[in-house]
């Protein structure tokens, strides 16, 4: 019996949107988590510092970035500064509020894992070609405009 080759014509491949889009999520964050867990870091923990690569938010706003309650979010910084990745300082504007910033430690480890996790993510689409990955981009970039979830 012949081995079967995958169909090249890409309707073959229709998932339907529900489940394309449900599988390409585990396909990212199974990919992200490896990532992470190669670097010794959680799938949290890597979110945080790509979080923290531009900015240098409040608490508050951290903690709307990643999903967490109060408490899950000063035990995820916690963490990450008792590691060396991360400092917090008063808010220049609010004595009362503080600010989360990464240090030079963890400045470098998001930029390792920034890195390592765009090569792999961009290998996930090496099968595209030019205009495919294209309009995969743009159709990405469409639906993460049009949500709050982020």
């Amino acid at each position: 019996m012949a081995a079967e080759t995958a169909p090249t014509d890409p309707a073959a491949n229709d998932l339907g949107i529900v489940d394309g889009l449900v599988q390409l999520s585990f396909l990212v964050q199974g990919t992200l988590g490896q990532v992470a867990a190669e670097h010794g870091l959680s799938i949290v923990q890597l979110r945080l510092l790509g979080v923290l690569r531009d900015r240098e938010p409040g608490m508050q706003e951290l903690a709307r970035h990643l999903g967490l309650d109060k408490s899950s979010m000063t035990g995820l910084v916690d963490r990450a500064e008792r590691r060396g990745l991360v400092r917090r300082a008063a808010s220049p504007h609010d004595g009362r509020a503080v600010r989360v910033s990464l240090t030079p430690q963890g400045v470098d480890l998001a930029l390792a894992v920034t890195a390592d996790a765009g090569r792999r993510i961009q290998d996930l689409a090496a099968g595209l070609d030019d205009e495919e990955r294209s309009q995969l981009s743009r159709l990405a970039g469409s639906l993460v405009a049009g949500t709050s979830a982020v």
